[in-house]
């Protein structure tokens, strides 16, 4: 024969200690779950949450970033987007949802001015 036999094994849940070793199998997986729950998705749903109530708040004065990386003044909101002066007599408006930071009017004086 080229072909061992095969013999085939007990069942899983023929023995009592089945479910037992079922349960401490799947325990490092839900460990890991719960870790990555507290440690990445948690304080992410939070910045996102901190960040979306800083855009609704958005105010003229306000020096903004955008995800595109233009950095500009706030001179208009208005629902759905925002003019911002990105240099002298130069606006543009940009879509609220795609700014990024926000800095408020009267912020951080910049270092050794």
């Amino acid at each position: 024969m080229f072909i061992p036999p095969a013999y085939a094994q007990a069942a899983g849940g023929a023995s009592a200690d089945g479910g037992l070793a079922t349960i401490i199998s799947m325990a490092p997986l839900v460990l890991i779950f719960i870790a990555f729950y507290f440690l990445m998705i948690r304080p992410q749903q939070r910045r996102m949450k901190e960040l979306q109530n800083a855009i609704n708040a958005v105010k003229k004065g306000d020096q903004i970033v955008t995800a595109g990386g233009v950095v500009g003044k706030v001179t208009k909101v208005e629902d759905r987007f925002v003019e911002v002066e990105i240099a002298p007599t130069v606006k543009v408006r940009v879509v609220k949802a795609t700014i990024a930071e926000i800095t408020p009017q009267g912020g951080a004086k910049p270092a050794n001015d």
